[in-house]
């Protein structure tokens, strides 16, 4: 079926293709560095810690800012649309060779991020580093070593800065978003303690009073980590409660629950309350293992209460690391299955299943809602990639694997 016949089915529901086009094309979907490099940043930090971890060794890994950046840029000109990129702490340039600890960053460090996102006409997000580091061992903000906290309560305070150094220079507000690893590996006997610890020093951390016309602070929950199985100190209930005791954003990472629990159903909940929700994709296969996100039922479901409750009103970003597939690959199919799930989410007669629940005719409900998946959406997002001047199908890994071949063989 060619575009012009499925804009044609699509008008019998309602439903305009062209509108659905122009919205997708202006969702903007935050691009996380870290696919690129296995997390590892550029401190020369050594392994991983803090309950994150990658698997795998698949050849042609970032190394350098450069090759990071050149990674990146492979990747967006893969996908449609204008999009941001995410950063973390770690990710620091320090330009003069003098490295600095995570709690004295400043602007400057992240000098050479910004001029490749102003030429490239890209937002960027941002994310302070509380792992992988010699004071990230079990607990941070809630460690009970009042010299650990006041360290890491530095570092969040140094990365508000930089997240309105960004909102500023680039005139889009940085979402920086406070995710720390603290638990335990076993029962614990004081649950109290740490939580009122971290809430301390959150409270220490957001007394700086930052821009919010240029920076959006965000909270993740976790459920649990390798290392940190039996109790995690920011749970959901605390980060809840805190961001909207607070006037913060409560970040759903769809990785970061129970693999039974229904994440989208969460997201009404919280918008109610506190007017925006913001979003880190990811995909557990059996607890947080952070693997590229698939068009899945999870991921769908996601996109269908975004799409209902107004794109406007979320921050969408994506979160996983797969060091067993090539990487740029997977920042190329992670990106373009949102937009996916996001397309076929504006390409159902919302006000028509709204109507149908309200007047509590369930059966035609259903009917409806089953009938539509089988409704060519692929022939629509055909036009949106052909608009960007892009393959709509798996012609563009061709692309990816030419750059393997010519540039990131060469790393060894």
């Amino acid at each position: 079926m060619s575009y012009q016949e499925a804009k044609k089915r699509y008008a019998v529901l309602g439903v305009d293709t062209e509108k659905a086009i122009k919205t997708l094309q202006k969702v903007s979907i935050s691009m996380h560095c870290w696919q690129g490099d296995d997390v590892t940043g550029f401190e020369n930090a050594g392994s991983l810690t803090g309950g994150i971890q990658t698997t795998g060794n698949y050849p042609g890994k970032a190394r350098t800012p450069e090759e990071l950046m050149a990674d990146i840029d492979k990747a967006l000109s893969l996908i449609p649309g204008k999009h941001r990129i995410n950063l973390h702490a770690c990710y620091a340039i320090f330009e003069d060779g003098k490295k600095v600890d995570r709690n004295k960053l400043e602007p400057k460090h992240f000098r050479k991020w910004v001029e490749f996102a102003k030429k490239r006409g890209l937002g960027i997000d941002f994310n302070p580093t509380f792992f992988s580091h010699p004071l990230a061992d079990g607990l941070t903000l809630s460690s009970e070593d009042p010299r650990v906290r006041k360290f890491w309560i530095e570092h969040g305070i140094a990365c508000l800065k930089i997240a309105e150094y960004f909102g500023k220079e680039l005139g889009t507000p940085c979402a920086i978003n406070f995710w720390v690893p603290d638990g335990l590996k076993d029962e614990p006997s004081d649950r109290f303690g740490p939580r009122k610890r971290l809430k301390e020093s959150y409270d220490k951390i957001f007394k700086y009073r930052y821009n919010r016309k240029y920076c959006v602070p965000t909270i993740e929950s976790k459920l649990f980590g390798i290392g940190v199985e039996s109790y995690t100190v920011g749970s959901h209930e605390f980060y809840m409660c805190y961001a909207m005791k607070n006037n913060l954003l409560c970040l759903l990472d769809t990785g970061h629950f129970h693999i039974s629990e229904n994440v989208s159903d969460k997201i009404s909940a919280l918008l109610l309350f506190s007017g925006k929700v913001a979003f880190h994709v990811s995909r557990p296969v059996r607890w947080d293992s952070d693997h590229v996100i698939r068009l899945d039922d999870a991921v769908t479901a996601c996109a269908r209460e975004i799409v209902r409750n107004g794109v406007e009103n979320f921050i969408i970003a994506l979160d996983y690391f797969d060091a067993s597939i090539n990487r740029v690959a997977a920042w190329v199919l992670g990106m373009r299955n949102m937009q996916k799930a996001l397309l076929q989410a504006l390409l159902e007669p919302n006000d028509t299943l709204k109507a149908l629940q309200d007047a509590r005719q369930y059966t035609e409900q259903l009917v409806l809602q089953e009938e539509l998946k089988g409704y060519p959406w692929q022939d629509v997002w055909a036009e949106f990639c052909s608009r960007a001047k892009l393959p709509a199908d798996e012609c563009w890994m061709a692309e990816v694997l030419k750059y393997q071949r010519d540039v990131l063989a060469a790393r060894g």
